[in-house]
Order: structure tokens, then sequence, then C-alpha cells
């Protein structure tokens, strides 16, 4: 059964980060990931970005994916 833990450092690993958060019941997961990596790219994009990083994971180890994807500036904005 496939972690948080496991997929945040599969994000980690893939894309530079400043801050991922990953929740979820080994089936279906919930992400914060802040990336300077999604700087003028849209909602989509940043997804699609998060997609290819995870790869293969995405078809054989993570059933559903929820993600808030955000620049280090959405992140400064939301937390002050």
């Amino acid at each position: 059964m496939t972690t948080p833990q496991q997929i945040k450092d599969w994000i980690e690993a893939a894309l530079p980060c400043e801050h991922v958060q990953v929740a979820g019941d080994g089936q279906h997961f919930e992400t914060v990931i802040v990336s300077t990596e999604f700087r003028g790219q849209t909602r989509v994009a940043r997804h699609q970005t998060v997609y290819r990083a995870l790869g293969e994971h995405m078809q054989s180890d993570i059933h559903a994916l929820s993600m808030k994807t955000l620049t280090p500036e959405d992140w400064q904005e939301l937390n002050g």
C-alpha cells in the first residue's frame, strides 16, 4: 500500500519544492505542493507538471490524487 510519505518523497525527488504536504488513506491522497516551477503556469499545467514528476506511480501506485499547486508567492499570501 502506498503511503503519503512515499508520494511526498517521489514528488520531492522529481520536482524542486519549497513545501510538500501529503495526506491520505493508501488509495486517495490530498497534496499541497509549493514550487517555483509553477510560476507562469495555469492550474492544468501545474497538475500536468506533478503528473510528470510522479510518472509511472500515477498508473500503478496512486488511485486518486487531489492537488493544491502553489507558487511560493501564492503560499506566502495564504499563510501571511
